[in-house]
């Protein structure tokens, strides 16, 4: 490519709505311009990395056998009514939904499974065409809240997805297992430090999942770890033990005036006791698909949080009948008064709250749903609510004086809790985005949506799926924003639009404007990626223009053509080294060897 010939632009000033580097480097540097709030036009540069990810995705998937396909952008809504996802995504505000000229409601998929499983069913009829794996890479609409920090979370943007189909939960495992290690491969290839995580499976559904997050401080999502790299999660989903409660001072069942004591902190303070000895509940209230709301009441310990992503599934399990749970919010004031028969004593409530307290109408489920969670199942002599405002308990235990409520873990671990697989390590934080996603589904898409075949004896079996989500411009912005410097982005060599920039310093020297278009034609037939800044700029412009746009290799025609001479700047390093114009495009051709894996078939 020929700048002087071709649409490009670098801009000097950082926009004033990019928030993150890498957001602020791809505006400037001419990759990407915003159309409409989360909404991108990806610019010639851009689009060569887009591609340059997609070919090492294809790649890595054909490896292991899995094949692709394109998968209709439109889906009818019954289609999402039937796999029961319409609500739950609905409810989340993120599906684009619109009307056909018939009044027949649409969906734009913000993902596929839907419409690949209803793609198989009237092909895989027989145990014999399992395993079956497919993927195409598509793109996606997510209606986000809040789109922000560029690609990262984008309403529009491109995904590599792929849905596998099993007879038996071994196979289906082996395939989760080997597509996350073709995933670790396709981001060592790209140059990317990305960390795998546990993770929930959320709207998705399914038992098992997987993030992969590349750690940076823009992150929108927590992940805890610890030191010595044997656990990873989402801080949704992170498990650890908790610390051992301290134990009560009271030894006797009372009631208690504790005036002006709301929070744990207040009453902790007045009744000179620790907050692990301490019983809270917390109201919640749940909202279901079917226009059931369910008051629900956790108990906790006193020095731990609620985890309302975990809450949430036990909640989804408790109630499976009722359509999929569309939200769970502590309730407001205004909201209390819609569905209890009183004023609450708020900051003063026990694990025995009567049910008598639930206004008796139609679409409020009439008892509390009540969990307790484990950090509180086996405290003995605890402090807790007295259902009676400024009063408290204390000397209580479950069984005697409080029924435990359905055991559940709802409690959200946190950074400084051992862990569970070695407690003498501890949970650490960071900031994570997340590039890829997989998931074991189980039967869930195929059960609904009739997805069937016959087994060895003939009889009807549903099979398992799986599916595995790879963000393409996410992955290309997170390169960016774990590569770059104070003067722009630096492209690992397999992602990078191009692999070398030729820089002429000064176009109306004709000895370096002849040297420069020379060596450009020669390494286009040698196969090097390259672009040839033969502008009418000065060669300071030219510079900070290419360190902007981080093209790995950069080589100057300048003076000193005149002693057979160009310079070799390497972009990662800003080493730079005066190579002979005879041998540089052998060093070239040693330095972008793309050092790929081997061929073998995993």
């Amino acid at each position: 490519m020929r700048l002087s010939q071709s649409f490009f632009y670098t801009l000097r000033e950082t926009p004033s709505d990019a928030e993150i580097k890498s957001h602020q480097l791809l505006l400037r540097a001419g990759f990407i311009r915003k159309l409409g709030s989360g909404s991108y036009a990806y610019l010639p540069l851009m689009q060569r990395v887009i591609h340059k990810i997609e070919a090492i995705v294809r790649a890595e998937l054909e490896r292991i056998q899995a094949q692709e396909c394109l998968l209709p952008q439109l889906h009818p809504e019954d289609l999402w009514q039937e796999s029961g996802r319409l609500a739950a995504y609905q409810s989340e505000g993120i599906l684009f939904h619109l009307q056909d000229r018939h009044k027949r409601g649409q969906v734009l998929a913000p993902t596929h499974e839907e419409a690949v499983t209803l793609a198989v069913k009237d092909v895989l009829k027989s145990h014999r065409q399992y395993p079956a794996h497919l993927f195409q890479i598509q793109t996606k609409f997510r209606d986000e809240i809040r789109p922000r920090f560029g690609l990262m979370r984008a309403r529009e943007f491109i995904m590599a997805d792929s849905y596998s189909f099993h007879t038996s939960a071994e196979s289906l495992e082996d395939t989760y297992q080997q597509v996350g290690t073709v995933y670790q491969r396709i981001f060592e290839r790209l140059g990317l430090n990305v960390v795998a995580v546990e993770a929930d499976s959320g709207a998705m559904g399914g038992q098992k999942s997987r993030e992969f997050m590349v750690l940076t401080g823009a992150g929108e999502d927590e992940v805890l770890y610890t030191q010595d790299g044997l656990y990873a999660a989402n801080a949704e989903k992170a498990d650890s033990l908790f610390s051992p409660p301290i134990k009560s001072r009271f030894t006797e069942h009372h009631k208690h005036h504790t005036p002006n004591t709301p929070t744990i902190a207040s009453l902790c303070a007045f009744m000179d006791c620790d907050p692990t000895q301490v019983v809270k509940n917390v109201l919640y209230q749940a909202i279901f698909a079917c226009e059931v709301l369910v008051p629900v009441l956790v108990s906790i310990r006193g020095d731990q949080e609620v985890n309302s992503t975990k809450l949430s599934n036990v909640l989804s399990e408790m109630f499976s009948g009722l359509g999929g749970l569309q939200s769970l919010e502590v309730p407001t004031a205004e909201q209390l008064q819609e569905w209890t028969t009183g004023e609450l004593p708020l900051g003063y409530i026990a694990p025995d709250l009567p049910d008598s307290l639930i206004a008796f109408r139609e679409g409020v489920h009439g008892q509390f749903a009540r969990i307790t969670d484990f950090t509180v199942s086996e405290l003995e002599n605890f402090v807790t609510g007295a259902n009676e405002p400024d009063h408290h308990v204390y000397g209580a235990n479950w069984g005697g004086n409080f029924s435990l409520g359905y055991l559940a873990d709802v409690r959200l671990a946190k950074v400084g809790d051992r862990a569970r697989h070695d407690p003498e390590q501890l949970l650490q934080s960071a900031r994570g985005v997340e590039v890829g996603h997989i998931f074991q589904l189980g039967d869930r898409y195929a059960d609904r949506l009739g997805l069937r075949y016959q087994d060895a004896q003939g009889h009807a079996q549903i099979p398992l799926m799986g599916c595995y989500g790879l963000g393409i411009t996410r992955l290309a912005q997170a390169i960016a924003e774990q590569s770059h410097d104070e003067n722009g982005i630096v492209w690992t060599l397999a992602s990078a639009p191009y692999q070398v920039i030729l820089t002429v310093a000064n176009m109306a020297d004709p000895a370096q404007a002849e040297t420069g278009l020379t060596l450009y034609q020669e390494f286009r037939q040698a196969g090097l990626e390259v672009m040839l800044d033969d502008r009418d700029e000065r060669a300071g412009v030219k510079f900070k223009d290419a360190d902007l746009i981080g093209i790995p290799y950069r080589v100057v025609v300048g003076k000193g053509v005149q002693q057979s001479l160009v310079e070799l700047v390497i972009r990662q390093t800003g080493e730079k080294q005066q190579v002979a114009i005879e041998d540089v495009q052998l060093v070239l051709l040693g330095l972008c060897v793309d050092r790929k894996p081997s061929s073998g078939v995993l």
